[in-house]
């Protein structure tokens, strides 16, 4: 073999699994398309379980020693109207906030850290071709010539769009579009930077996200419904529209008085896209390869903490990888279902219109209020929150 591991991807799954295997003596190269990373609008808000998983994987004292943004609070809206603010650090099992940080210096940091713990890294080089078996190969295009490699494992970890779930032959699941993010970089936003920002307005079907990413800038997101009245809120000249639909939504207008754009402004379907058992013959996917949960409930970046923390410790734990990677497989099946199936419920509940979900909401939402901890608690628990019939039907107030 030329190396243990290949990993397609220099981004936060690959980077962090290259340094979770290199610093423990394992061959691993990483393939990075991209030679500087750039703002694309992606998640950039980590929940306190997936800080968690930071924690575990011995990557957290590097994101907040280079571009990691802690936060301690949690700030509920109805409307202009704050509603309650949560002490993320008292109130979580693991007593963490949520860690956010600037997309780009997040990549550059941990591509890093995994160079340095010894993984060797190849960037401005594409994968082309990827061939499954028991020494599975990828085929790379670097400076005009194409070099074939040999590893133990071949890991995806190249996002969304996989080229290697492509190559390597795996199945997408889909679920049916229902709602769209859009996302833009704000500077100079009038809200504290300790604490992240949600309201919804389940009557329209949106919500406001909004992430302080330390420097006084925020990654501001809204919510809204395909077919909804708002049009793609992509692009330069939409920055006055993307402010106006938060207001609209609820949101205060003194929040973006002061406001300046300073990056771009995109929106992405939020409708989870899934691989069933991410492992065949030879090629493991992780991160967005694996599952890309809908964004809007911001939960994509704690998943891929959490497939590299169980693949890591699967492959430490079994020499024969065929068998390990089948058993992360298993494992990513089971947590990533859970959380896919706990945002679902929020979506029917707070982002359904029409009848039917205004009375579903007249029966549950009383009942969440009087008792607020029927309501799984994604940001503290992730997938490990109960989601089972018992706990759909207490979140619905169907008990």
């Amino acid at each position: 073999m030329d190396y243990d591991l290949i990993i397609v991807g220099g981004g936060l799954a690959g980077s962090a699994l290259g340094t979770a295997l290199a610093e423990r003596g394992a061959r691993v190269l990483i393939i990075e398309r991209e030679e500087k990373f750039r703002d694309r609008v992606r998640g950039e808000g980590m929940h306190p379980w997936g800080v968690a998983e930071a924690r575990a994987l011995g990557i957290e004292e590097r994101l907040l020693g280079t571009c990691g943004h802690p936060v301690r609070w949690w700030s509920v809206y109805a409307g202009t109207r704050l509603l309650f603010r949560r002490d993320l650090i008292e109130t979580t099992p693991a007593h963490l906030g949520c860690l956010d940080f600037y997309h780009p210096d997040m990549q550059r940091a941990l591509l890093d850290l995994a160079e340095a713990a010894g993984a060797e890294v190849r960037r401005r080089a594409e994968v082309t071709a990827v061939a499954p078996g028991r020494s599975p190969e990828v085929l790379v295009q670097r400076n005009g010539k194409e070099e074939r490699f040999r590893a133990r494992l071949v890991v995806g970890a190249d996002g969304r769009t996989s080229r290697v779930r492509h190559c390597a032959g795996f199945s997408l699941q889909r679920d049916p579009l229902r709602l769209v993010i859009a996302g833009v970089l704000h500077g100079g936003l009038d809200l504290p930077e300790d604490s992240v920002h949600t309201l919804n307005n389940s009557s329209s079907g949106q919500g406001v996200l909004i992430f302080p990413i330390g420097a006084g800038r925020f990654r501001s997101y809204f919510i809204y419904r395909h077919y909804g009245p708002y049009r793609p809120l992509s692009g330069d000249r939409h920055a006055a529209d993307f402010a106006a639909a938060c207001v609209e939504t609820g949101a205060s207008p003194e929040w973006f008085q002061r406001a300046e754009v300073i990056g771009p402004l995109a929106a992405f379907e939020g409708a989870d896209r899934w691989v069933d058992h991410p492992y065949r013959d030879g090629v493991v996917l992780i991160g967005d390869a694996a599952a890309a949960s809908d964004p809007c409930f911001g939960g994509g970046l704690s998943l891929t903490l959490r497939d590299v923390r169980v693949l890591r410790d699967h492959l430490l734990a079994n020499s024969d990888w065929d068998t390990a990677a089948n058993a992360y497989a298993r494992d990513h099946d089971r947590y990533y279902g859970a959380w896919r199936r706990l945002t679902g419920w929020r979506r029917d509940l707070f982002y359904e219109v029409g009848r039917e979900a205004d009375a579903r909401r007249a029966r549950a939402l009383p009942l969440l209020t009087k008792e607020p901890q029927r309501q799984p608690d994604l940001p503290a628990l992730g997938p490990e929150a109960p989601s089972d019939e018992a706990a759909r039907r207490r979140f619905f107030g169907e008990d």
